[in-house]
């Protein structure tokens, strides 16, 4: 029996250049990355590519968290480094304090005593979100600085995902439901 096929085909890399080329139809969310103490510098490319596909507005680069030019950063963010902006601040302190003196929530993407469900927490933008090193995660002075705790519900017996995974998920989960409510600041 021959299978009728869809129509359906992968973009062209000629089209997918063009589709890049393009403006950016939609403001940046105001929604702020702050990376603490990120190891892996595979893993801060990924979270550029992520915050450029979720549009977000800023990504701050915390501690020992490696910033751009550096290729293995470029490797995996695929020129998403240059059009996310970034700042690197040496103590993520000073990153946290400055979001809240704005005004702006933050939130740890963490395991805590009083974490929220990242699918039921009310969120509100502008929000800040923390994610922190690859094994000790986010500093217990980060979590306690912090307006809250989001975490991701895990079914499997792995008590945690890879951070730039979280990260990714945290993100585009925050960025679906601002868009889908229509707005990007107040409740989502």
């Amino acid at each position: 029996m021959a299978i009728k096929s869809t129509g359906l085909r992968k973009l062209t890399p000629e089209e997918l250049t063009e589709r890049q080329a393009r403006p950016r139809k939609e403001p940046r969310l105001p929604l702020y990355l702050v990376c603490e103490n990120i190891r892996s510098l595979w893993n801060v490319g990924s979270m550029f590519r992520s915050a450029d596909g979720a549009g977000i507005a800023k990504i701050f680069l915390c501690g020992y968290t490696a910033h751009p030019p550096r290729p293995e950063i470029t490797k995996t963010a695929l020129g998403a480094e240059e059009s996310v902006p970034w700042e690197a601040v040496d103590d993520p302190a000073k990153a946290v304090t400055l979001l809240k003196r704005e005004g702006i929530p933050v939130y740890v993407l963490e395991q805590t005593t009083a974490g929220r469900s990242l699918w039921e927490a009310p969120l509100r933008l502008p929000m800040g979100l923390v994610v922190g090193n690859e094994v000790e995660g986010v500093t217990p002075h980060i979590v306690a600085l912090a307006d809250g705790a989001l975490e991701i519900p895990l079914h499997g017996r792995k008590e945690s995902l890879n951070v730039a995974v979280a990260c990714g998920i945290a993100l585009f989960e925050v960025s679906r439901r601002a868009r889908r409510a229509g707005r990007l600041f107040g409740a989502i």
